[in-house]
């Protein structure tokens, strides 16, 4: 007798009967929205390899996009991978490009922007390689825009900003950390234009900024929440006192590094509840103290 051989298993094109394969399933009222929503970007990538009809779902997906975070493809992306994964994508809301800030251009941004009017956060930092005129294009392309970082970009100087602050009501949150070519003639403008609005603001590191940008930040800005002034060499207390009397929604305040700002025009923030990131000199002192001392039950760290 011979032995009896097992069934075979069904070949990658062959089907068992009654069963379901995924691309069976209806696209956009399962697949879209409960399933590719789910699956990381880089893994996306990956998909679209298998085959024509999953590179054709991917494609769907990728146009019907809300948010674009390229770190979610990995540290490094490659301008191709970029330019596939952004081709039909039309209704983007969110748009974070820091992993490609050593390669991303005018070029590569500009027509992103033109096919994506109602993006309302983008994050370019450390892209130094744009220029004036894709800050142009954003400006005068996306209305609604309210969250924006250019942190790290030198390239921003005061004419970019003034056509930012010209162009965008909606601008609530705005990140200039280290864009050196800023002077206060420019936060100045900025605050004049759009300090109504403002909600959060970084200036950090940058030497040029100094007390008049603050203080017309704080006559102008009263919904301010969030200031970032660490490494503002040339900010002081005027300033500091300025936002303490004008901006009563104020949050948080960042000036470590601003050795020209005195205790005394920061005590009546810390009293407001401020979150202040630089601590009273008594407290200083007394961790000091108990540094040098190694343990110290005497001192009171309340005080």
């Amino acid at each position: 007798i011979q032995p009896k051989e097992p069934p075979m298993e069904p070949s990658g094109g062959e089907q068992e009967p009654g069963a379901v394969r995924l691309l069976d399933l209806p696209w956009e009222d399962v697949l879209l929205p409960h399933v590719l929503n789910r699956v990381p970007l880089r893994q996306l990538l990956r998909l679209q390899r298998v085959s024509r009809a999953f590179r054709a779902l991917v494609q769907l997906h990728l146009a019907g996009l809300r948010r674009f975070d390229a770190a979610q493809v990995g540290p490094q992306i490659p301008r191709a991978a970029l330019a596939r994964l952004l081709r039909d994508a039309e209704g983007l809301q969110e748009l974070a490009l820091a992993p490609c800030h050593e390669w991303l251009s005018d070029e590569d941004l500009v027509p992103v922007l033109a096919r994506n009017p109602q993006l309302r956060s983008v994050a370019l930092a450390g892209c130094g390689q744009l220029s004036r005129r894709a800050l142009g294009a954003l400006a005068e392309g996306c209305p609604r825009l309210q969250r924006l970082s250019l942190a790290h970009c030198d390239w921003v100087d005061g004419l970019a900003l003034r056509g930012l602050a010209d162009r965008c009501p909606a601008l609530e949150e705005l990140d200039l950390t280290a864009c050196r070519q800023l002077k206060d003639e420019a936060i100045v403008y900025l605050a004049q234009r759009r300090g109504a609005g403002l909600r959060s603001l970084s200036l950090a590191v940058n030497a040029n900024v100094g007390d008049a940008a603050v203080q017309e930040l704080a006559r102008n800005c009263p919904e301010l929440q969030h200031l970032d002034l660490t490494g503002c060499l040339r900010v002081g207390s005027d300033g500091v006192r300025t936002l303490a009397e004008y901006c009563p929604a104020l949050r948080s305040l960042r000036v470590r590094h601003c050795h020209h700002v005195a205790e005394s025009s920061l005590s009546r923030l810390r009293k407001r509840g401020v979150d202040i990131d630089v601590e009273p000199p008594l407290h200083q002192a007394l961790v000091l103290l108990q540094d040098m001392a190694g343990f110290a039950p005497f001192v009171n760290l309340q005080v």
